[in-house]
């Protein structure tokens, strides 16, 4: 991973965090582990399925539950709620009702700003903006492999979070 994203480096590169996810292994059910740029296990997914509703939970290397993936069922447009450790909505992606050339959805962060996400989301090239900055990038230029794209996140934002809207999108849009 080191070798393919090398040349993100010139741009400020030490105020970025990078993770290798797994497109399409995200479903319920299934469990993997989410890399650091050195290709060390940063963040356990754990994928659980319920009666009702299907979760995802979000772990750190010690097993400790960061967050939770649960679907809303029947809603009109696709949202999905995060949930903190305690169980308390830390944000809730929902679709753009309008979205005239590329996929667009809003992220309602309870304790920040809001976030949009602009790209082609199906194909893992978009950002995660707040405001007019940007919050993260996914793409799966930066990897050979197949079925595997890249999370660049900068500095000052909750990793674990940007995770999980990452591995929610990948549910909403891959199910």
């Amino acid at each position: 991973m080191r070798r393919v994203l090398g040349g993100l480096r010139g741009r400020g590169a030490e105020s970025i965090q990078r993770y290798k996810m797994h497109e399409k292994l995200i479903s319920i059910g299934d469990d993997y582990w989410i890399e650091n740029e050195a290709g060390e296990r940063a963040f356990y997914v754990d994928g659980k399925a319920l009666r009702v509703r299907d979760t995802l939970i979000i772990k750190d290397v010690q097993g400790n539950e960061l967050y939770k993936l649960k679907e809303k069922l029947l809603r009109v447009r696709d949202t999905m709620d995060i949930l903190d450790a305690e169980g308390k909505t830390a944000a809730t992606i929902k679709q753009a009702l309008i979205t005239p050339l590329r996929d667009r959805w809003k992220v309602e962060v309870a304790n920040g700003p809001e976030m949009d996400i602009q790209g082609n989301i199906l194909n893992h090239e978009y950002k995660i903006e707040a405001g007019k900055e940007k919050v993260a990038e996914v793409s799966k230029k930066w990897f050979r492999i197949r079925d595997t794209y890249g999370v660049e996140i900068e500095t000052g934002q909750d990793n674990a979070l940007i995770l999980a809207i990452t591995a929610a999108m990948d549910q909403m849009t891959h199910d």
